[in-house]
């Protein structure tokens, strides 16, 4: 850990409180100067620290900084909060300390993503402050087709989250994809640690990233937008998190018509790749499952579990 990331935990530990840049420099094994470039940095990445002669270091507490303290308030469920500076990905960090975890709903939250990882091996852009970035770690013991529906729930999960908070309409873009005004807002990457022999998953880790102001998106982020919404990323994360233990320990049928009426395919004239074919088709249900039921346009119907889909404008 850098001098500049044992200040910004302390500050964040602090939440607000004044630490003086004597216990700063004794905590750290560094000089008080030392501190105070770690802090004229902090500052330079803008993040808004308050110094004080005879005081020290505080963080604004009305800047938007990501903390334990600020999550859990904004939460009903109690859960252990992890939250990080950086990271290469929340869902590979949930991954690297899972054996460490007693069972316990686990939430990692992080200020950036080095290596933010979306379905089928993307990349999906995390910039610093501008969006949240989270990953919620479960232990159902439920059997692996009910696993695979917290990707479901995930997305139900986030646009609860944005009604409440805003006044943003969200929808849909099976399977798991969040839209606002056409624009992809969200991604979800769900993986399940699996206990083969018992037929169930042990873990899943559902990972969250949604784009709150982020603008200058790179070429391969396609049709990305934001919520473009003053909101604090701490109490999204939390509301987040809150639906989406909601659903998980509450029943499947609880939130399958939600995610039917935000649809955004159902109706609609669509391509779908499946082996590496593109087949035109209309979404026309969504089954109890969360399936997608299409009909190609020889009049047969099926019922997509996975794959890529297009909408055919």
């Amino acid at each position: 850990m850098t001098l500049k990331e044992f200040v910004l935990n302390a500050l964040k530990e602090n939440d607000g409180k004044y630490i003086s840049g004597q216990e700063l420099a004794e905590k750290s094994g560094k000089s008080r100067a030392a501190v105070w470039k770690a802090v004229k940095s902090l500052q330079k990445d803008g993040f808004t620290v308050l110094a004080v002669t005879n005081r020290g270091y505080a963080l604004d507490q009305k800047s938007d900084i990501l903390t334990r303290a600020r999550i859990c308030t904004a939460m009903k469920h109690t859960v252990k909060v992890i939250c990080l500076t950086e990271t290469d990905s929340t869902n590979s960090y949930a991954k690297r300390i899972l054996s460490e975890t007693d069972g316990a709903p686990l939430l990692i939250a992080a200020e950036t993503q080095t290596a933010g990882r979306g379905r089928q091996g993307k990349h999906f852009y995390s910039p610093s402050g501008t969006g949240a970035y989270m990953s919620l770690v479960v232990h159902p013991d439920s059997q692996l087709q009910n696993a695979v529906s917290a990707t479901t729930a995930a997305a139900v999960a986030v646009c609860r989250a944005i009604e409440r908070l805003t006044d943003i309409k969200p929808s849909i873009k099976w399977v798991n994809d969040v839209y606002c005004s056409n624009n992809k807002v969200c991604g979800i990457l769900t993986e399940a640690v699996t206990d083969f022999e018992l037929g169930i998953a042990t873990s899943v880790i559902i990972g969250i990233g949604i784009n709150i102001n982020t603008s200058d998106f790179p070429a391969e982020a396609g049709n990305a937008g934001s919520l473009n919404a003053d909101i604090s990323r701490a109490e999204l994360i939390g509301a987040v998190a809150d639906e989406l233990l909601d659903i998980v320990f509450g029943e499947y049928s609880d939130f399958i018509d939600y995610y039917r009426s935000h649809s955004m395919l159902l109706g609609k004239k669509i391509s779908f790749i499946q082996g590496g074919k593109n087949t035109p088709a209309t979404a026309v249900a969504i089954d109890e499952r969360g399936g997608l039921v299409v009909k190609t346009e020889d009049g047969k119907e099926q019922t997509l579990r996975s794959g890529e889909i297009s909408i055919r404008w």
